[in-house]
């Protein structure tokens, strides 16, 4: 039981490292002068997303509507990412601009 609360506990630190060095480092590539940079985690991020939908559909035995909401709900759920990355992106070009 311990160990099991040891493995748990490591596992959300580094959940945590990682979502904190991911902000970080869209913050820091959003401040560049370049637009392009800022826009590489977004774009990985959305690539990712469209695994989860493709994934599914080649598991999936047959196509039905019920099939399609569920790969819809999937690619949905998958861009929650992109969607914070592109949010912070906008913001830091927001007031790069402002400044200028």
């Amino acid at each position: 039981m311990r160990a099991t609360a040891l493995t748990l506990g490591a596992f959300v630190l580094l959940s945590l490292a990682l979502i904190l060095g991911a902000t970080a480092l869209q913050i820091g590539l959003s401040k560049k002068e370049s637009k392009w940079p800022g826009l590489v985690l977004p774009i990985i991020a959305f690539l990712l997303s469209l695994g989860y939908p493709l994934n599914m559909a080649s598991a999936a035995g047959g196509v039905n509507a019920w099939t399609v909401l569920e790969l819809l709900r999937a690619w949905l759920v998958g861009n929650i990412p992109t969607l914070l990355l592109l949010t912070i992106y906008f913001g830091c070009r927001k007031k790069q601009s402002r400044k200028k």
